[in-house]
């Protein structure tokens, strides 16, 4: 049984053909016209229409980053795609023919790590994404978790510092500010100026711009700012997921993002961070803290399972 998964980035649409083992049997990229929402939907069709042509396609699952209404077919908003109450669902469906079930691309990744990758054998997941900013997924008894409208998981929105960092959504001290890609660049380019004698290194690597590769590399070498920018990024890290432990009690949090792939500069950390700020620790278990595994294509890989499983 075969169904399309899709994933719509800022910059460019991947998409591909999924077994029901989760094994991607081909696979496609497309440039995003991300300031024009009806040209997105337009290749979509496109890609679906090269990966079906000569295959028994059933469904087509998409994931999208932004916010999904309850019935996973409207696009209420997304900040990158220029979607307000876009119809997602019924316009692609239109242009393919083919059943279409729209989802988060975060719950779309959580989805697909829980089924085939890091979560395999667990029933109570939660997915954090560290790119940009924060994303989040939850699968709770072998279900996804979506919220009453659609709108869960926005794991990157809840406060931990009252009086923080101002956020994009509008409000302050959001995790997203303290434990994402961003938050880690903010963080060693406010420390490289306050101490520039420590961030030799690093200003070396950067020519003049701190940015995301720089700091990892930097870290690696040594550098005593870039170090510490991970530092602080692996306790508020921590922080975040002991939280959520608090309210939600999972088995396992997976780890995954772009960022995800400087793991070894943070990760132990992160599970010190974690199990030193647990409510109750020395009295529960501790979750598993584990690193995706199935990196860029969960997202394709889940909202094609999701789509077969609609």
């Amino acid at each position: 049984m075969l169904t399309i998964g899709v994933d719509i980035g800022g910059t460019k649409v991947a998409a591909g053909v999924v077994d029901d083992q989760g094994k991607i049997v081909e696979h496609t990229l497309r440039p995003t016209a991300a300031d024009r929402p009806d040209l997105v939907a337009e290749t979509v069709a496109g890609v679906v229409r090269e990966l079906s042509a000569g295959r028994p396609i059933e469904a087509v699952g998409v994931g999208a980053a932004g916010f999904v209404d309850e019935t996973r077919s409207v696009v209420r908003f997304a900040p990158n795609l220029a979607w307000r109450e876009e119809p997602l669902q019924k316009k692609i469906s239109d242009l393919v023919g083919l059943p279409v079930v729209i989802e988060n691309d975060a719950n779309a990744m959580a989805w697909g790590e829980t089924r085939f990758g890091a979560g395999r054998g667990q029933s109570h997941v939660v997915c954090v994404t560290l790119g940009t900013g924060i994303g989040g997924g939850l699968v709770f008894d072998g279900a996804l978790y979506r919220g009453r409208w659609g709108m869960g998981a926005e794991l990157g929105h809840m406060q931990v510092q009252p009086g923080g960092r101002p956020c994009g959504c509008g409000n302050i001290g959001c995790w997203e500010q303290y434990a994402s890609g961003q938050a880690l660049v903010k963080e060693a380019r406010e420390l490289a100026e306050a101490v520039p004698e420590r961030a030799g290194i690093l200003l070396g690597l950067a020519g003049g711009k701190i940015e995301g590769e720089e700091i990892t590399e930097a870290a690696r070498r040594g550098d005593e700012v870039a170090l510490r920018a991970f530092a602080s990024f692996a306790d508020w890290l921590g922080q975040g997921m002991a939280d959520l432990a608090a309210v939600l009690d999972p088995g396992c949090f997976i780890v995954g993002g772009g960022v995800s792939r400087a793991a070894d500069l943070f990760i132990d950390r992160a599970r010190e961070s974690f199990a030193g700020r647990l409510t109750g620790r020395g009295h529960r278990p501790l979750a598993d803290i584990r690193l995706a595994e199935l990196g860029a294509a969960a997202g394709v890989v889940g909202a094609a399972d999701l789509a077969r499983q609609r």
